[in-house]
């Protein structure tokens, strides 16, 4: 990508730092709607879903993960898959840094 002048590098570093607070923020959110970063034994991203084993499938908040963005939430037994769309492998990331 070529930058013709400081504010297109200006704006482009600021869209990068928004992006990466939104998605830091998010990762908040999923881990609470996952039941807290205790509850998460293990995380990954998968394309368009994070696929999750959990301590405690009754602490998992489905509500609360579909208000964080979610676009649906899948329980087999201790075994979630949380449906985001293409932000899945940076969420995971930030939820693996958490840990």
């Amino acid at each position: 990508m070529r930058y013709r002048d400081e504010t297109d590098l200006w704006w482009a570093a600021h869209v990068r730092k928004t992006r990466e607070k939104d998605m830091a923020s998010k990762a908040e959110k999923i881990v609470a709607g996952l039941g807290g970063i205790d509850n998460i034994d293990e995380i990954e991203g998968c394309i368009t879903r994070l696929r999750t084993e959990v301590h405690d499938p009754s602490k998992v908040d489905e509500a609360a993960l579909k208000a964080a963005g979610a676009h649906g939430v899948v329980k087999m037994g201790t075994a979630i898959q949380v449906v985001i769309g293409t932000d899945a492998d940076p969420i995971a990331a930030d939820i693996e840094d958490m840990m």
